[in-house]
């Protein structure tokens, strides 16, 4: 006898795979098809579509009295919905809110949330409600043998498998929700677009996408925000059922402050005024002074950002607050529905409306079916009544002398089953009154609307027709106007660093080992500052805090550093190479900022150069980036400022062996990098053994001083003492006077 345990495995026995695979495909398909995607009839959710027929069923049309929240709940979970109150609960409160519901299907008393904080709704057993006009739209039809029933979870009662949605509902509200294995997010359409863009289709099945996409502007959400994504990109969304929405807040100005007045969709207005606050206390936004929240009951939304002073480029800083809080966010698309063929898929919009169009025809023609069918069964009952009012005192004697009327009618006047039952179960006072034109003018009027329910029934453009004035007559109902503006706005751009930082005067100092930091005010005596044992002052430069400093090494490269990283003057100073990656063994030999000008003469020792603008010598890249091209065993000489100088400024270049040529600086070429032009004419042997050099090379304009050093002396030169040194650019130019042919330094003192 073989072990019960150990024998052949019995039918009822699955491996545990198999086991988990069943269950997780069971239960994938029950979230899908009975949860989280909407259905393309409808457009609700399964939990949506049960609060609605329960309400309905409960009496709770638009025209009766409120009834506690709490009762409605306990309808849906108790007959239809077998789960947790508060997930019903939420999903109702949801379909109450107007500013998450285009077109709210429940009308709410008490409160429902708000737009700051929607879960911030009371209890159900405070609440009230009941079903708005609009809901008439899903359930006008449902008693007319539009839409299959099915049992609910415990074969008590049946429950429809969808409503007749006399409109594409699923555009209308949109949905959102999360299945296994995928996702959908539909946002809310207008109603007048979306049934105009139906009538379209159902006229030429075939329009195109550009069509629809001409009466179908974009979503419409139920906020005066703007809607800021291309319309190209919202056609691709709607070719391929998926892309993403990008919203911003609507503003204005009044009395020279900011006034935003609309919020994107679903946006909590706390959260957006703590996330400025947040930018404010952190001294992120100097130019705003105050900010306010003046909402109130008339103003949902109402905040005041006040600048602090009119020169503030509003523009620019609601573009960076668009950039760094709420009042711009994307949203997801993807139109994932359940077709009318039971299967989950992403859809484009002319699909959609298509297979909506297909379902509103089949419910159409069902409920013409089931009129068709009551007016043939009271047509054939009248005709019984008809026979009975001619044949009244026969009809009167076999109801009360015959044991079985029914059989007895039927067999002496040739009635129906139907009809004889009829005629039995009138009473006798309305059997006394029975009239024949009574019965004729009823049979008249039976007759034409069986005539014209086979006629539409008979005739697709007679069943477009009415299906057309159907529409037309829920658009005229229900319709506005719409409230998301579509409009093409400049991308949101956040203040950089540098913008945000306030323009505070700094001293930026470079020792000789490379040292630099960064003094406030433009009044520090560099040299007085306290160096490192072994090292001294080199260089130094006056600058602003929100403009960057730029450094050139030994080999012509330059740096950009932001000037308000730099370390305080209070200490030491940090070393460059610690911030920037410069070329093994080189050293810095000029530093400059842009605070008295944008262009600089850059110069090598070797008497070339050239004129450079501020921005072409700033870079982001640690390694720096080759601007000054230099000869063999030169160096690079600190640039001077050109300023504001106009056509009469001139150049003044001075070697170490005391010769001066000055000459007009339009002469020079403007570059972003480069070797430059000959400046001052220095024999290429002497230069490469740096026997003779140029010293410098300064910018003059008139009633400027040039100051020349040689050891202790100083010789002073007015604009207009510089006749004699005049020549054209590269000359040798001409010896200084006796006791200058060692010359150290040049440079401009001030005015003559």
């Amino acid at each position: 006898m073989s072990d019960p345990v150990m024998g052949a495995t019995s039918p009822e026995t699955l491996s545990l795979r198999d086991y988990a695979e069943k269950a997780y495909l069971d239960y994938s398909m029950y979230v899908i098809l009975d949860r989280a995607l909407p259905n393309i009839g409808d457009g609700l959710k399964p939990v949506q579509r049960r609060i609605v027929y329960a309400m309905s069923e409960l009496g709770l049309k638009a025209t009766a009295k409120f009834k506690k929240s709490a009762r409605t709940v306990g309808d849906v979970i108790g007959k239809f919905h077998p789960h947790g109150d508060s997930a019903a609960y939420e999903a109702m409160v949801l379909m109450a809110q107007d500013f998450s519901y285009r077109y709210p299907l429940i009308d709410g008393q008490g409160n429902w949330g708000s737009p700051d904080d929607p879960k911030s709704f009371a209890a159900m057993r405070y609440t009230e409600s009941r079903l708005t006009h609009y809901a008439d739209i899903l359930l006008a039809e449902l008693g007319q043998g539009t839409v299959d029933w099915q049992p609910n979870f415990d074969g008590t009662l049946d429950e429809p498998m969808v409503l007749p949605a006399r409109v594409p509902n699923l555009l209308l509200n949109g949905t959102t929700g999360i299945a296994v294995g995928m996702a959908t997010d539909i946002p809310p359409h207008n109603l007048r677009e979306v049934v105009s863009a139906t009538i379209r289709l159902l006229e030429a099945p075939r329009a195109g996408l550009e069509d629809l996409s001409d009466i179908i502007q974009g979503p419409d959400f139920p906020t005066e925000a703007e809607i800021i994504t291309p319309r190209s990109e919202i056609s691709a969304m709607y070719k391929t059922g998926r892309g993403s929405l990008k919203m911003r807040a609507a503003w204005r100005i009044e009395d020279g402050a900011v006034v935003i007045y609309a919020l994107p969709h679903q946006v909590s207005g706390s959260k957006v005024l703590e996330q400025i606050a947040a930018q404010m206390q952190a001294r992120k936004l100097p130019m705003v002074g105050d900010l306010r929240d003046e909402s109130d009951h008339e103003h949902p939304t109402r905040f005041v950002v006040v600048p602090r002073s009119n020169r503030v480029d509003l523009d620019a800083l609601m573009s960076h607050l668009f950039a760094t809080t709420d009042l711009e966010r994307n949203y997801r698309v993807n139109l994932n529905v359940i077709g009318i063929d039971g299967r989950p898929g992403v859809k484009s919009l002319a699909t959609i409306l298509l297979e909506w169009l297909e379902f509103r025809r089949t419910t159409v023609r069902r409920r013409l079916e089931h009129r068709l069918e009551k007016v043939l069964k009271r047509l054939h009952i009248l005709e019984g009544y008809l026979v009975a009012y001619l044949n009244i005192d026969e009809v009167i004697r076999i109801v009360r002398e015959e044991d079985e009327p029914r059989p007895a009618l039927m067999a002496r006047f040739g009635l129906t089953e139907l009809q004889a039952d009829a005629i039995l179960d009138l009473k006798l006072r309305n059997l006394a009154k029975l009239e024949e034109m009574k019965i004729r003018g009823e049979q008249n009027e039976l007759a034409e609307e069986r005539d014209d329910l086979e006629k539409t029934l008979g005739s697709d453009a007679r069943l477009k027709t009415l299906i057309k004035k159907e529409l037309e007559a829920v658009a005229k109902d229900h319709g506005d106007e719409r409230r998301s503006p579509i409009v093409e706005r400049e991308e949101a751009k956040a203040f950089s660093e540098l913008e945000l930082t306030t323009a505070d005067p700094l001293t930026i100092v470079l020792s000789e080992k490379g040292w630099i930091r960064a003094a406030k005010g433009h009044d520090i005596d560099p040299e007085s500052l306290s160096y490192k044992s072994g090292d001294a002052f080199k260089l130094a430069a006056k600058g602003r805090s929100n403009q960057p400093t730029v450094v050139f090494d030994s080999t012509g490269r330059s740096y950009s550093l932001p000037s308000h990283q730099l370390p305080s003057a209070r200490g030491q100073g940090e070393p460059l190479t610690g911030r920037i990656n410069p070329p093994s063994g080189a050293t810095f030999e000029a530093l400059l900022t842009g605070v008295d000008a944008d262009r600089f003469l850059l110069a090598s020792d070797a008497g070339y150069g050239f004129v450079a603008r501020f921005a072409d010598l700033q870079t982001k890249n640690k390694a720096g980036k080759a601007v000054l091209s230099l000869p063999k065993g030169a160096g690079v000489l600190q640039p001077g400022s050109v300023g504001s100088a106009d056509e009469s400024a001139m150049v003044a270049a001075v070697t170490n062996e005391g010769r001066l040529l000055v000459f007009p600086l339009s002469e020079l070429p403007e570059l972003s990098r480069g070797k430059g032009n000959k400046i001052i004419g220095i024999p290429t042997p002497r230069a490469a053994a740096r026997e003779e050099l140029m010293v410098g090379a300064v910018v003059l304009v008139a009633g400027n001083v040039l100051q020349i050093t040689a050891g202790k002396r100083h010789l002073k030169l007015k604009f207009s003492d510089l006749e004699h040194y005049r020549g054209e650019r590269g000359r040798r130019g001409n010896k200084l006077p006796n006791g200058f042919q060692k010359v150290v330094a040049v440079g401009v003192v001030g005015a003559d």
